[in-house]
């Protein structure tokens, strides 16, 4: 307990999921967290939840996609904090399609957000990683940044340029004692992703293929966070942590 005291950590998409995990966890550890949120009822209650075990989080509805949104989320943390040590750029979308059905409206909306909305709160927060003295900024990824899978070729390319944006900024924020890293999620069990792998035929394909034979969870995720945001990852920048039970390594 009490690996983040007195630290500050902003979280997008985090109104469920592993947005939400991560910021559960932050908020136990000691951090003060905006959870933020294109669905500003959900970040509501899930800071309202939070404050109410006595622990500190504020709510703020963000949509990534939209640069007066990140431009409002910074203003609000300058007034409230003055700086963040933690960003941890989680929101994200998928919509799945043959590629050659892909329509070009779809490709923006992944695009908008997986991509520019992760480049637009790198570049916003860099002010207020900066001012905490040794920010951390936690990328999320995924698998499917480095593999391909039948009609995710267009998540596939945001989140391999995630990846790769997170090796640049890795070395462009070094001199101000930013570290950068990238967290790569296999298969994790969450509402978004109930319907896919609650469908047996696709499940067992799936763990037959994870040595771990199980998919993560939200607080899988939010563990491997963790460690990314603390000082125990004072000397790591510019890596991509997988978190998929051994998937990746056994392909």
């Amino acid at each position: 307990m009490n690996r983040l005291k007195d630290k500050v950590a902003v979280v997008t998409g985090a109104g469920a999921g592993i947005g939400l995990a991560i910021s559960r966890l932050f908020a136990e550890e000691g951090a003060t967290v905006y959870i933020t949120d294109v669905n500003g009822e959900s970040a509501t209650a899930a800071a309202d939840a939070l404050r109410g075990r006595g622990l500190s989080a504020t709510a703020l509805t963000v949509d990534v996609s939209r640069g007066q949104d990140v431009n409002a989320l910074v203003r609000d943390v300058e007034k409230g904090s003055g700086r963040a040590d933690i960003v941890v750029n989680n929101a994200g979308l998928n919509v799945r399609s043959d590629f050659r059905h892909l329509s070009d409206a779809d490709w923006v909306k992944i695009r908008e957000v997986n991509l520019d909305g992760v480049v637009r709160v790198a570049r916003d927060t860099f002010g207020l990683l900066k001012a905490s003295g040794a920010g951390s900024l936690i990328n999320v990824s995924s698998i499917m940044g480095q593999r391909g899978l039948r009609q995710l070729a267009g998540y596939s390319a945001t989140k391999g340029a995630v990846t790769a944006l997170t090796k640049a900024l890795a070395v462009e924020y070094a001199p101000y004692n930013i570290r950068v890293n990238t967290l790569a999620p296999g298969y994790i069990d969450t509402a978004l992703t109930e319907r896919f792998l609650k469908n047996p035929f696709v499940s067992k394909a799936l763990l037959d293929k994870t040595p771990m034979r199980r998919f993560g969870t939200a607080d899988d995720i939010a563990r491997a966070a963790l460690f990314l945001a603390s000082d125990d990852a004072a000397y790591v920048s510019g890596t991509e942590l997988v978190v998929d039970g051994g998937m990746t390594a056994s392909l």
